[in-house]
């Protein structure tokens, strides 16, 4: 959703993002630079680094008000897009858009430690807009009501579709390859992400044949793991866990990433709710 935002955005405003770095190596507020790493900022900010680094600015603090100040001294940015920020109370957001997923619709979740919520349900009048996620092809105008009537969403709130667009090639550090030629012969998939089972089922429906190797989200990989893949003919893995393992050596030449997208549906409605709080 932040590159979505990024792409629409960059081009007309200055964009800045501000993430908490989950997973680096280090403490406080860095805007990103050309001698950045992973273990620096973070696997997710180091990939909108790769893609938007002479577009946007990238920082990262885990302290958001003291983040913002810094972007406000250092860059002066029109838009700061805050990662991941919708639990912190501290930063008054102008615009909140509340990201629900599909097959696990808060809705119908509970709060941790029994369920997956970091507060009440009840925290979701605080959304401008509110996206489902990870859609399945084709959603019927029929189930899109019947999620809307689970979410229940104040008059003012706007409920979005959005489904997961997966791009047509794998990348390289220095090439792209034809998914489908990729798909010709077994390979590894490698993720280290919070829900997997989108990516598994895509390649699945195109007839692939892999063996998965499944890590925890923002997984460091350890030197015994490295080695173990240091091992295998070919990998694939997510955009997220290719940037932390990209500065393998031994695995820069077997190692591939599948890059996603997000796709709207009333992609245009959406668009402008944002823009009419950016400029009104």
């Amino acid at each position: 959703m932040i590159e979505y935002l990024i792409r629409f955005l960059k081009n007309d405003f200055k964009v800045a993002t501000l993430s908490r770095g989950y997973g680096r190596k280090t403490r406080g507020f860095i805007l990103s630079n050309e001698s950045v790493t992973a273990e620096d900022i973070g696997d997710e900010p180091f990939q909108f680094y790769n893609k938007f680094k002479n577009e946007v600015a990238i920082a990262v603090d885990a302290d958001r008000q003291n983040g913002i100040a810094k972007l406000h001294d250092l860059v002066a940015p029109d838009v700061i897009l805050l990662d991941d920020a919708f639990q912190h109370r501290k930063v008054a957001a102008g615009f909140n858009i509340l990201l629900t997923d599909f097959n696990k619709l808060y809705s119908k979740d509970v709060v941790l430690p029994t369920g997956n919520l970091r507060e009440p349900k009840a925290g979701a009048k605080r959304a401008s807009v509110i996206v489902v996620t990870k859609c399945p092809e084709n959603l019927s105008e029929t189930e899109k009501q019947a999620v809307v009537k689970s979410l229940n969403p104040l008059t003012h709130q706007q409920v979005f579709f959005s489904k997961i667009r997966y791009a047509n090639e794998v990348y390289a550090n220095d090439s792209r390859v034809d998914l489908e030629a990729f798909l010709k012969q077994r390979f590894i998939l490698v993720t280290g992400i919070a829900n997997p089972k989108p990516l598994v089922n895509y390649l699945n429906t195109l007839g692939a044949d892999f063996e998965h190797l499944k890590f925890p989200d923002h997984h460091g990989f350890s030197k015994k793991e490295v080695e173990l893949l240091a091992q295998k003919d070919r990998i694939l893995t997510t955009e997220k866990d290719y940037m932390r393992l990209m500065t393998e050596e031994r695995l820069k030449q077997k190692l591939f990433y599948l890059p996603i997208q997000v796709e709207f549906d009333r992609q245009k409605d959406f668009e402008d709710l944002v823009l009419n709080f950016i400029a009104p």
